[in-house]
């Protein structure tokens, strides 16, 4: 090849877009000024949920099927927290994690369509039986609780995590950090960043990227495992993943 030609084709090569860097997946943004609601907030989970959050700066709002049930249980977590019906709850935040009961799963999100639409909603609802031998996970016909929740709510943005996280380490205000890592699942990118990011805004936490929501039941499921090594070792068992 000539100096010429070595000339055009260094030129040509120049003129091609340049590929972008790869984002860093650890890059998260900021979520400190947005507004967290937590529906099923005077539960053990939910509450537990809106204490830690709170208690990192977060806004909270606490929802329940009855205001005064919330705005009591908000009273006795302070730190700013706020309670109110599910719908007003919903309509004020930025985000909404559901913590309701399975059993009531459906029909609180069916109830709150119109409230939850543009929102994301981050479900953390483990469908799960128990009997005898112990707990059990249980298939919903939609895949899952997070599948289920994105069916009933066209308008919101659906993820799911915090799945994992013992609500008696969440509420235990002796405790400063929670050495676990939180599985976020959804569709956008952007979106599940986002949930990365509130998880990590617990002193201890770590959200992780773990897939679509098509994904999900796998790890819902797993909470059945971890009540039973909870069992057996009397422990408040966690997850962390590795070499990420």
């Amino acid at each position: 090849m000539t100096s010429s030609s070595a000339s055009d084709a260094s030129d040509r090569a120049s003129d091609r877009p340049q590929k972008a860097p790869a984002k860093d997946p650890w890059d998260l943004p900021d979520v400190s000024g947005l507004v967290v609601g937590v529906l099923g907030g005077t539960g053990d989970q939910g509450r537990g949920l809106a204490y830690r959050l709170a208690r990192a700066g977060q806004k909270v709002i606490i929802g329940s099927r009855a205001a005064e049930r919330a705005q009591t249980a908000a009273g006795e977590l302070g730190l700013g927290v706020e309670g109110a019906e599910n719908a007003e709850c919903a309509r004020r935040s930025d985000i909404v994690i559901v913590a309701v009961p399975w059993d009531g799963h459906a029909k609180t999100l069916e109830a709150l369509r119109d409230d939850l639409a543009g929102k994301l909603v981050v479900d953390c609802v483990n469908p799960l039986g128990f009997d005898k031998q112990g707990a059990y996970a249980l298939k919903p016909e939609e895949g899952s609780a997070a599948e289920q929740a994105a069916a009933l709510l066209p308008g919101s943005r659906v993820t799911a995590a915090f799945h994992h996280l013992s609500a008696v380490l969440l509420q235990d205000a002796s405790v400063e950090q929670i050495d676990t890592d939180v599985m976020v699942l959804g569709e956008s990118r952007a979106d599940t960043d986002l949930v990365q990011a509130l998880a990590a805004r617990i002193p201890g936490m770590r959200g992780v990227f773990a897939g679509r929501l098509r994904n999900a039941h796998q790890v819902e499921s797993l909470v059945a495992n971890l009540i039973s090594v909870n069992r057996r070792y009397k422990a408040h068992a966690g997850l962390r993943v590795t070499d990420v």
